[in-house]
């Protein structure tokens, strides 16, 4: 997997959870104080999109293992595991964003499907600012299944729907949670929300029908940290 961005790179390379083989840099970024610790080749701009695929380097590609998945169970080991799972979202860019927001948020880890949905590929490193390097990701043959298991675990889990008539503030989250979004467009598949405990909605005072899902994960899982703290 090639990685390329700044931040990417570097979170790769301090996180160690995988092999990191070869970095590329032009002169002005080899310039960066972190680069300076690891063996970087010098690369000419063209050179590293032509390696990357994408314009979008600034200056920095590396060659890096495979991503490292986890097993989605274990993200449920914590007494008040906070856990986001993506129902079949297929833009890297969203996956991306959605992890860098559960990173921040202290979330346990983010579950994906493994048909169907987009995986962490480098864009989805770069759309997460190198935070998948430090969150768990988990893919899993069958959500709604998973989902199970997790309620079998003791944890509550509440998907989100626009629709929903109830307000996302009502439950307390407290314990073991499963947040669950939805695809771009399409939302929850039949089965996934009837799986779960409850279909939350943020609430809607403007005239657009729905938020983007990273926009969404952000809103709810601040709203769950705050509901939390005043436990």
């Amino acid at each position: 997997m090639i990685l390329y961005g700044r931040n990417p790179v570097r979170e790769a390379l301090h996180a160690g959870r995988r092999p990191v083989h070869r970095v590329w840099a032009t002169r002005r970024a080899a310039e960066l104080g972190w680069l300076r610790e690891v063996p970087v080749e010098a690369a000419g701009e063209h050179e590293i999109e032509a390696r990357c695929g994408s314009p979008d380097h600034q200056g920095v590609c590396a060659e890096a293992a495979g991503y490292p998945y986890v097993d989605a169970d274990r993200l449920l080991d914590s007494d008040d595991a906070l856990v986001v799972c993506l129902d079949e979202v297929q833009d890297p860019h969203n996956l991306g964003a959605v992890c860098r927001v559960a990173e921040s948020a202290g979330a346990a880890g983010v579950v994906i499907p493994e048909r169907r949905a987009a995986e962490v590929t480098p864009a989805a490193c770069k759309a997460s600012a190198g935070a998948v390097e430090h969150l768990a990701v988990a893919r899993v043959r069958n959500l709604a299944d998973w989902l199970g298991v997790a309620k079998e675990r003791g944890a509550w889990v509440y998907g989100t729907d626009a629709s929903a008539g109830v307000p996302y503030e009502r439950p307390d989250y407290g314990g073991r949670v499963v947040l669950v979004l939805g695809a771009e467009g399409r939302g929850l598949r039949p089965r996934v929300a009837g799986t779960c405990d409850e279909l939350v909605a943020l609430p809607r005072r403007g005239r657009v029908a729905s938020l983007n899902v990273s926009t969404a994960a952000a809103a709810l899982l601040y709203g769950i940290l705050q509901f939390r703290a005043r436990a």
